[in-house]
């Protein structure tokens, strides 16, 4: 989910402040330094008074010397804080990519979007690269953050190899994106909507700027970018042709979803944590939840950082009669509280939270082809509750073979945490890479990726290793995924 948590002003849709103690996630934005854009005489500005993207109530383009984070971060044209805390320090920034760069937003009412100085939502970016490979990369954004979440992730390194790219910020964002709608779940149908939108808004900008339509049209996204490019290619595969779903959130009508396992990692962690004989009952409580063994180390960051915050947040959006009157729960509270979140029970609860749950629920029915990433120390999504899950749900609708999903042993959930455990964990940024060109082979050459099973993780490789490579190449030792419920 990857949140990035930043004051907001506050939008109308319910009253009643959000608690927001994990200040470990509140990200200050880091002043750019002014630098010199591009001049309107040179070559790659030659027809900046022509791009127009459709729909847009505004836009604002820029003839730049640089798209790359190499050049933006200085010129102002992404926001690091927008970024920050999804990648390892040490992940290398490509440069030589000079081109235009589109700002704008498309018609909203919701305002918690800051960037730019807009307070205006459904913002945008697209990047239009002077050397053009004939693709269109599109995303949506991990968690609640904004356009620019992706550019250290994936914008810098498709840009690098030719392809014009463009992000949406899902039409709301920050820790309380669930005011945004009139009914429970609207909010978040909404970043299906917006990012449907963009790919036509970009397919269109990108035959009138280049004179020629893109050549192929891929989508990609981590966490709640990933459960974007599984809806897209379920609902709109007319727009696509395949996507690189790394480690999607699972929504869906029956479960498991987050609001399945996050209640009882509230419950079982604390005894966890405390020691004494119910310790060992509480780990084996978080291990069947879908926790994997071997994850011990990361219970602590997540328990501080992300479970009770997501569980909140998204119980709000799909379940706000839960609490009542109260917005967003009660941060931490103990078992047994009036309107704990630890002690949600989705199962327990009224058809109308089912209703919402099924407007954003995925089907496994993907029209293009696609390749699922997901590490194997998830604890956020873990594993056997979601892309184990969708998997299977891939491969009952008839689809299969459609689908390859490499589950990475060693990786987590976000790639910054591998600086924290270095030989512990391996980073899911280069898996990321290589499965786009897999993906780039698949639908230009044929080439079928290997089939899907579990990636292990290098032996005696050291942290820079890991962080440039990883190979899907199927090992006559490499365990297929798990086919069991």
């Amino acid at each position: 989910m990857s949140f990035s948590l930043r004051s907001r002003p506050r939008s109308r849709r319910r009253g009643g402040p959000v608690a927001l103690a994990l200040t470990a996630l509140v990200l200050t934005p880091v002043p750019a330094t002014a630098a010199p854009v591009s001049s309107p005489s040179d070559h790659h500005c030659a027809h900046l008074a022509q791009v127009r993207v459709p729909g847009a109530e505004h836009q604002r383009a820029a003839c730049l010397g640089e798209l790359t984070t190499a050049g933006t971060v200085a010129s102002g044209h992404t926001d690091p804080a927008d970024w920050a805390g999804l990648t390892p320090k040490d992940l290398p920034v490509p440069s030589g990519v000079p081109g235009i760069q589109i700002d704008g937003y498309f018609p909203d009412t919701s305002l918690t979007n800051t960037n730019n100085g807009w307070n205006h939502d459904a913002q945008f970016v697209m990047r239009l690269p002077d050397r053009w490979n004939g693709g269109l990369v599109v995303a949506g954004t991990p968690g609640n953050r904004e356009q620019y979440a992706n550019d250290r992730a994936i914008a810098d390194w498709v840009l690098s190899r030719g392809y014009a790219y463009a992000a949406t910020d899902k039409g709301n964002t920050g820790p309380a994106f669930y005011r945004d709608g009139r009914k429970p779940g609207d909010a978040i149908a909404e970043w299906n909507d917006r990012l449907t939108q963009l790919t036509r808004a970009a397919r269109a900008t990108l035959t009138r700027h280049y004179r020629r339509p893109p050549s192929r049209t891929l989508v990609t996204g981590m966490s709640n970018g990933g459960y974007l490019v599984r809806w897209q290619l379920e609902n709109h595969p007319g727009l696509y042709d395949g996507g690189v779903d790394w480690e999607g959130t699972l929504w869906s009508s029956d479960g498991p979803t987050l609001l399945d396992f996050l209640p009882g990692a509230l419950r079982q962690y604390p005894t966890y944590r405390t020691g004494g004989e119910e310790a060992d009952e509480a780990r084996r409580a978080l291990h069947t939840a879908g926790f994997p063994a071997g994850s011990e180390f990361l219970w602590p960051y997540h328990h501080q950082v992300y479970w009770d915050l997501t569980q909140r947040i998204y119980r709000e959006e799909l379940d706000p009669g839960f609490d009542g009157p109260t917005e967003a729960g009660t941060p931490f509270c103990a078992p047994g509280t009036p309107a704990c979140d630890a002690d949600y029970d989705r199962a327990a609860r009224p058809d109308e939270v089912r209703k919402a749950m099924k407007q954003i629920a995925l089907t496994g029915r993907i029209g293009k082809p696609l390749i699922t990433l997901h590490g194997t120390l998830d604890v956020l999504l873990p594993i056997a509750q979601d892309s184990d899950v969708y998997a299977r749900m891939v491969r009952q609708a008839g689809r299969d073979r459609l689908h390859r999903y490499y589950r990475i042993e060693g990786g987590t959930h976000t790639d910054a945490l591998v600086d924290t455990h270095p030989e512990r964990l391996r980073p899911l940024t280069p898996c990321h890479r290589t499965a786009f060109k897999a993906l780039e082979n698949w639908l230009t050459q044929g080439h079928r990726p290997p089939a899907s099973h579990t990636v292990p993780l290098p032996a005696e490789a050291d942290p820079a290793t890991r962080l440039s490579t990883c190979s899907l190449t199927t090992r006559a030792d490499a365990p297929p995924p798990p086919t069991h419920r």
